[in-house]
């Protein structure tokens, strides 16, 4: 199992990143949050990654830290949960959000998530439950944003990592219109405040 990496952040193309590890460059999967902590291009990177073996493929995800990844693995071990939702689950929501939404039962809030319906929130809550009742959620809300070395065309790449995340394309570009004044110093800020909006909504 491979439990954590450090290397050289080659490419950023949310959700997808490639770090080099002395000249082997791996591929891995890390949800929004991560992304929002990542240094610029060519810097030093460690991530706490998850392996995940399927009969055709083997998947590495990465987190920033150790909270984002134990609470990955239990997402995953949730009846009809799979490594992709778990993704989108985390990046539609910070892990004290979600801790948060478990604790007070909140559907409303999961519902919001792409891939989330009634049925499916309602089976994390109670699945969830038992298993984060001694999680504890910090005061703070919020992670530093870092600014991308990315190209200039932030909306699209903003879309396009909506899409991998799980949401529709007329849902992406619309999201990402509404919160897009021209000012966006990365994609990663208009995901940010993309995924807040509709969470929020």
């Amino acid at each position: 199992m491979i439990g954590r990496i450090h290397g050289v952040l080659l490419e950023k193309q949310a959700p997808t990143l490639l770090v080099d590890v002395q000249g082997v460059g791996y591929e891995v999967q890390a949800p929004m949050s991560t992304v929002y902590q990542l240094p610029a291009i060519g810097q030093a990177v460690t991530l706490h990654t998850h392996l995940v073996v399927r009969e055709d493929a083997q998947l590495l995800y990465g987190f920033a830290e150790l909270r984002e990844r134990a609470l990955f693995k239990t997402l995953i071990k949730v009846s009809g949960v799979g490594p992709k939702l778990a993704l989108t689950l985390l990046s539609g929501m910070e892990t004290d959000d979600f801790v948060r939404c478990v604790h007070d039962n909140d559907v409303a809030a999961l519902v919001r998530l792409p891939g989330v319906g009634k049925k499916t929130a309602e089976r994390l809550l109670v699945e969830l439950r038992d298993r984060l009742k001694d999680w504890q959620t910090s005061s703070t809300s919020g992670l530093p944003l870092m600014a991308a070395a990315a190209g200039p065309d932030y909306a699209s790449e903003a879309e396009s990592a909506l899409i991998a995340l799980g949401y529709k394309p007329q849902e992406a570009s619309k999201a990402i219109a509404k919160v897009n004044d021209g000012d966006a110093q990365s994609s990663e800020s208009l995901i940010r405040l993309a995924l807040k909006n509709m969470v929020n909504k």
